[in-house]
């Protein structure tokens, strides 16, 4: 599924004011470093959120009202959906942009994009993985979906002539986005982005996950 349910809001909440505790552990500044990070150390990070394939940041629409409630500064990226690496490019632009300490939230095929963005960024202070892939170096999506059988949505999986992959917009709510409204999924069908079926095929090398606190949210009826 690509748009969360309350449940499913309330869970990365925790997880996220967890974080920003770990966050705040952190960055209490040794004197030798004070100068150079002027932020107050309860100070809450900043949220990058990443999308999946056959969606973009809109998808995150529930999620980011809540988290601004709160006082936190979000950013959903926009990725491309091009290339693993255009995205993980796309990403690394937008997490070198915010101010301060980062939490950075990646979504299904979003997991590689962050693995791979967030690796070397001392800004980044945790990780959290929605329903998400964490590969290991030079691991393909390809590879990991190999590990289990195949998910109900393969069967709403089309592509087009440049080998874009999308989903069949008769079958979008039934098999992607079944906790929203069919009006709601309507739209999110329209709009959705395709991802170049290459990307499933391309790895990154750098693994963020090995040297990042990192948490997994993992959902009992996510398809």
């Amino acid at each position: 599924m690509m748009v969360f349910t309350w449940k499913k809001v309330q869970k990365l909440l925790l997880w996220l004011f967890a974080l920003s505790v770990v966050v705040g552990i952190s960055m209490h500044p040794t004197p030798a470093t004070s100068k150079e990070l002027p932020q107050a150390s309860n100070s809450k990070p900043a949220i990058v959120l990443v999308h999946g394939a056959y969606a973009d940041g809109t998808s995150w629409q529930h999620v980011i009202p809540l988290l601004e409630q709160d006082g936190y500064r979000v950013t959903a990226v926009q990725i491309p959906l091009t290339s693993l690496a255009d995205d993980v490019a796309t990403t690394k632009r937008v997490i070198n942009n915010q101010k301060g300490s980062v939490v950075v939230v990646g979504h299904s095929y979003g997991g590689n994009v962050i693995t791979g963005a967030a690796a070397g960024n001392p800004q980044v202070k945790a990780l959290v993985y929605v329903n998400a892939f964490a590969p290991d170096a030079g691991e393909k999506t390809s590879d990991l979906n190999k590990k289990y059988a195949a998910p109900p949505i393969s069967t709403a999986i089309v592509s087009d002539a440049e080998n874009f992959l999308y989903i069949d917009r008769g079958k979008f709510h039934e098999f992607f986005a079944q906790d929203v409204s069919k009006a709601e999924a309507r739209v999110m069908a329209a709009t959705q982005k395709p991802i170049a079926s290459a990307a499933f095929e391309q790895s990154v090398n750098e693994i963020a996950w090995k040297t990042i606190p990192s948490w997994f949210i993992v959902t009992q009826s996510d398809v």
